[in-house]
C-alpha cells in the first residue's frame, strides 16, 4: 500500500450507500477501507493503528452500537482522525458527536463531502484531488 495516499474508513450497513461513499472518498484522493458494522470498523481501525486519516460513518447500524458511538470511540482512541457522520433519519443531539466531528444529512453529494473534507483537513494533509 502506498503510504503517501491517506486512508479513509467508510462505514455503512447499506451496500449501495457504502459503495457510493467509497467512490466519493476515492475521488477525493483517499485509499478507502470499508466496514458494515461498528465492530468491524473498530477492527479495521485497530489493524491500521492510527493510519486512518478520515472516518466516514453512517449513524444507524446493525448490532448494539451506532455511528455516534463509533465516532466517539474513534475520537478518543485515535485523536488525529477526522470524523464525518452521516444520516438520513437522525440529527445529532448535544453529546452525540465528539469535538471536531462533522455531521452530514443524507442524501449527500460528491461536492458536499469534498467541501467538508477540505474544511476539516489542513491543506498539507489533503490529497491532491481535494486541493484542485
Amino acid at each position: 500500500m502506498d503510504q503517501s495516499i491517506p486512508l479513509a474508513l467508510v462505514v455503512d450497513d447499506d451496500p449501495m450507500i457504502l459503495m457510493a461513499a467509497i467512490e466519493i472518498v476515492a475521488e477525493a484522493g483517499f485509499s478507502p477501507l470499508e466496514a458494515m458494522t461498528v465492530e468491524a470498523a473498530i477492527t479495521v481501525l485497530e489493524q491500521h493503528r492510527g493510519e486512518v486519516a478520515v472516518l466516514f460513518t453512517d449513524v444507524q447500524m446493525p448490532g448494539g452500537r451506532d455511528g455516534f458511538s463509533l465516532a466517539r470511540e474513534a475520537a478518543q482512541r485515535w485523536p488525529n482522525i477526522q470524523i464525518v457522520v452521516a444520516s438520513g433519519q437522525m440529527t445529532p443531539g448535544p453529546d452525540d458527536l465528539p469535538d471536531g466531528a462533522t455531521f452530514l444529512p443524507k442524501p449527500f453529494s460528491v461536492e458536499i463531502v469534498h467541501d467538508r473534507l477540505r474544511e476539516m483537513l489542513p491543506v498539507k494533509d489533503q490529497p491532491d484531488p481535494l486541493r484542485q
